[in-house]
């Protein structure tokens, strides 16, 4: 059974118990056993939360490093949209895009290109017949994995479109076998600059049937110092940049749902906003919608916990550098189909954690015994137990994974009535 590779790591021993993960946990992924915190990994969608609330720094991302692209002869850089917003009084995408190649690059191909193509697509897609609606974006990989987990009845409504990374990487190899026909495959290493652990995950799992073609994820943080020191000024730069506002808008929340040209849409940012759009969607208390963009991180792409800048200071910074450019520079023919190429078949299949037991029949048994346990529990949901909640922990009983003494404030108003 292949095991689902994270990016979203605990370090004990900065761990002191202290619950804070606990509570910002978005599927209960945590429990704190023996002073620490403990991650189910079956639950875990690398979102990042418990990173941005611990105050121990005892969660961390996991990424490449620079030094992993030694190994191909022609090395390609994808910088996300989010990475122009991290520089103070940018206004040039150039200066970035340059710095890159200064850095050690032989190429760069930006995202908010593949972006702009990507949103012309989805147009297109939204006006295929049969899809249901409302459609869900599919570029934010944790709210694919958290409607696979907590929401599965939605997953018909997910766009069958590949992210803008993606699209970036296939592009960028085709144009460097085209441009360097000396090269192989295999020489060609494509490096994404993220702003987000679960960018990396998707990129080390695949996704479903799909290998990602990007090499390697480093991050916005990691880059950000050696491009400060090569963006300079007096620098004679060459003129890189192949988007626009629509591409770059990706980075903060809206910019993908502004660039579909239609008003009816819905845009969300935030782990906790997004579930609640997620349940009136379920739950049909939503009006008409053609789109839904989601992205779990605050204010978009640009609140990824391996930015560097404040994501608000930088969509103003972002929202500033637009006013140069033009509105796209990528535009599709008029075409009345999508390519293949910019399309993924399946997605990837999860057992959802709403899920007790295989049969039916266990998995009532199953909720039946965890109401009653929960009925007899004090219901302030503490996390005193290790559990978020009274009700995990009545789950988590019943699972073999707790024992019922492991409430304290029960086990206190016992004995007090036991004196």
């Amino acid at each position: 059974m292949h095991l689902y590779d994270h990016s979203v790591l605990l370090d004990a021993s900065k761990c002191t118990g202290c619950t804070t993960c606990l509570k910002h946990c978005p599927t209960e992924a945590i429990r704190i056993k023996d002073g620490h915190a403990i991650i189910n990994e079956k639950r875990c969608i690398d979102c990042g939360e418990c990173i941005r609330n611990c105050p121990h720094k005892a969660k961390k991302a996991v990424f490449g490093k620079l030094e992993d692209m030694k190994r191909f002869k022609y090395k390609i850089a994808l910088p996300a949209p989010t990475l122009y917003g991290q520089f103070d009084n940018l206004d040039d995408v150039d200066y970035v895009l340059d710095g890159l190649l200064r850095i050690g690059f032989d190429d760069v191909f930006e995202v908010s290109k593949a972006a702009e193509l990507v949103s012309a697509y989805t147009r297109l897609y939204l006006k295929t017949d049969g899809i249901k609606k409302p459609v869900i974006s599919s570029a934010c990989p944790v709210a694919i994995r958290l409607i696979s987990l907590r929401f599965p009845s939605l997953s018909e409504n997910i766009l069958h479109m590949l992210p803008p990374m993606e699209v970036a990487a296939r592009l960028a190899r085709e144009r460097a076998l085209k441009n360097h026909p000396e090269l192989k495959s295999e020489d060609i290493g494509v490096c994404f600059i993220s702003p987000c652990p679960a960018k990396v995950s998707y990129v080390k799992n695949g996704f479903a049937d799909y290998k990602s073609q990007v090499d390697v994820v480093v991050s916005i943080s990691d880059i950000y110092f050696l491009l400060i020191s090569e963006m300079k000024q007096e620098n004679d730069i060459k003129s890189l940049c192949e988007s626009g506002i629509i591409g770059i808008g990706w980075a903060s929340s809206g910019g993908e749902s502004t660039a579909i040209f239609n008003e009816d849409y819905l845009a969300a940012d935030g782990i906790e906003n997004i579930i609640r759009v997620l349940d009136q969607i379920e739950n049909g208390n939503i009006p008409q919608l053609e789109f839904i963009e989601l992205n779990a991180c605050p204010g978009g792409c640009v609140g990824g916990v391996m930015a560097m800048e404040n994501p608000f200071v930088a969509k103003a910074r972002l929202q500033s550098l637009r006013r140069y450019l033009p509105v796209s520079q990528n535009f599709i023919d008029e075409e009345n189909y999508i390519p293949d190429n910019y399309l993924f078949n399946n997605l990837p299949e999860y057992q959802p954690i709403s899920r007790l037991a295989d049969s039916m029949a266990q998995s009532m048994r199953m909720m039946a015994d965890i109401q009653q346990i929960k009925n007899t529990l004090p219901g302030i949901d503490c996390g005193a137990c290790g559990a978020p909640n009274c009700r995990a922990f009545a789950e988590d009983i019943v699972k073999n994974k707790a024992s019922i003494d492991g409430c304290i404030i029960k086990a206190g108003k016992e004995k007090r009535n036991d004196g």
